[in-house]
Formats: C-alpha cells, sequence, structure tokens
C-alpha cells in the first residue's frame, strides 16, 4: 500500500485549485504525508491569502513565502524547514515561468533578458531547492519536479519554455547521479496539457488540449489528481528503485506518432 505516513513534504508552486502543485498536494496529503506549503509573496499579500484558504483543509504545518530569485527567501524557508521538522523526506518542485512574448513567435528572437528569465525559475530553481533540501534529508528521500512534452520535441507556442524543460529534465539526471549516494530520488514527471494559471499563457492550451483528446490512446487528457497520484507513488517505497527518470502522464500522447 502507498503511505506517506510521518513524511515531511515541502510543496511548492501552488497558485490556485488548478495548479498541479495542488493536486500532489492533495494526495500526499491523502496518503499521510505531514505537508509544507510555500507561495510566492507579493506586496498586497494577496497570493499568500488566497493559496493559504486553498490549502487549510490540508492542515499544513509550515506556509512559508518563497520567491526562488530571493536568496533570502530560500535561506528563510529552509532554516524554518529545519528548525520545526528538522529534517526532510519530500520535496514538490512545480515552478516555471517565461515572459509571455518570448513563448510565441520566432524562437530566434528571444530576448537575452527573456531566456535568462526562463531558465532561472524554471529549471535553476529546481538546482537550488534540491541543494538547500540534500543536507536535510538525512534518511534518504524523493525530490519530483514537473516537465513537459515541449522538453523534448519543438510544440508550437512554446519556445524557450521548451528549452528551460530540456534543461530540467538533463538537471535531474545530474541531481540524480549526485544524490543517489545518499538514497535521494530524483525523477520528473511530464503531464499532458491542462489548464492552469501557467498554461494559460500558452498560445491555444485548448486546441492542444482539444488535440490529445483526440489522438492519446486514453482519449483524453489528464487531471491534476492524476498527475498528484504519480507523485505520491515516486515519493513513496514503492518507488525505491526509481531515479533520473522522467515519467509520462499524459493519457499515452507521447507514444504517438500521429
Amino acid at each position: 500500500m502507498l503511505d506517506l505516513t510521518g513524511k515531511k513534504a515541502l510543496v511548492t508552486g501552488i497558485a490556485n485549485n488548478r495548479s498541479i502543485a495542488w493536486g500532489i498536494a492533495q494526495q500526499l496529503n491523502a496518503a499521510g504525508a505531514n505537508l509544507g506549503i510555500t507561495y510566492l509573496p507579493d506586496e498586497k499579500g494577496k497570493m499568500e491569502k488566497k493559496v493559504a484558504e486553498l490549502v487549510e483543509p490540508l492542515n499544513p504545518s509550515l506556509f512559508l513565502p518563497c520567491n526562488v530569485q530571493n536568496d533570502e527567501d530560500l535561506k528563510s524557508t529552509f532554516n524554518a524547514i529545519s528548525d520545526k521538522w528538522g529534517s526532510l523526506d519530500i520535496l514538490i518542485h512545480c515552478l516555471a515561468y517565461a515572459n509571455k512574448e518570448d513563448l510565441s513567435g520566432d524562437f530566434s528572437q528571444t530576448s537575452r533578458s527573456g531566456f535568462n528569465l526562463a531558465l532561472e525559475i524554471s529549471t535553476y530553481s529546481l538546482v537550488q531547492l534540491a541543494g538547500y533540501a540534500k543536507p536535510l534529508m538525512t534518511q534518504g528521500g524523493s525530490i519530483v519536479t514537473l516537465t513537459y512534452l515541449g522538453g523534448v520535441r519543438a510544440i508550437p507556442n512554446y519556445n524557450v519554455m521548451g528549452v528551460a524543460k530540456a534543461g530540467l529534465e538533463t538537471s535531474v539526471r545530474y541531481l540524480a547521479a549526485e544524490m543517489g549516494p545518499q538514497n535521494i530520488r530524483v525523477n520528473a514527471i511530464s503531464a499532458g496539457p491542462i489548464r492552469t494559471l501557467a498554461s494559460s499563457a500558452v498560445g491555444g492550451i485548448l486546441d492542444m488540449i482539444h488535440h490529445v483528446e483526440q489522438v492519446a490512446p486514453l482519449r483524453r487528457t489528464v487531471t491534476q489528481l492524476e498527475v498528484g497520484n504519480a507523485a505520491a507513488f515516486l515519493c513513496s517505497d514503492l518507488a525505491s528503485g526509481i531515479t533520473g527518470q522522467v515519467l509520462y502522464v499524459d493519457a499515452g500522447y507521447e507514444i504517438m506518432g500521429m
């Protein structure tokens, strides 16, 4: 049986009830994990209020502001984890961002600043968070991130985010190689297209979803909770021999040639 009772899990990237991170948090909670939740702080505190109300039923024991572009935020987050929990078992990385203008048009016209921003938030943040989590995973652990097919194939209106996801998947392999001796496993889930706050910036997202529904072997796309189930599995002892992998949770779309 899948059991995460007593496991301490940090979940990043919840923005609203459509977030894949929200689906993952729900399933980790259902499996018995003790949750810590981060949110992206803003001057008016709107995100804090929205996320706090959403996750209240999960009764997280940690609720922390964390902007991965701010080193002090990162230090404060993991200091709080160390003070409250003493250790960490699970890290869920669900962070991605690119300027909307860098997702469409000619890829060769991507701005330097836009390229750097997309890779800093969407790729490097995994490396940062894993580096902070590693010394707290004293009994081993599991790190799971989210990727997408656009990291291995050219997808319309994805552009620089495809490069970021390719870098993310490569980072998964290098982190898995580094952390394996400490029994820390690092994996990615490549989810099919889902309507989220992040995907709303991708032009034609509804057309992409409808295409998957017509072509994927299961003739549908997937839900946040299905991705959450896969994440809970990867974080459990049932997946104790799996690391450095990309698990496709996309109703089988990835296998199709046409």
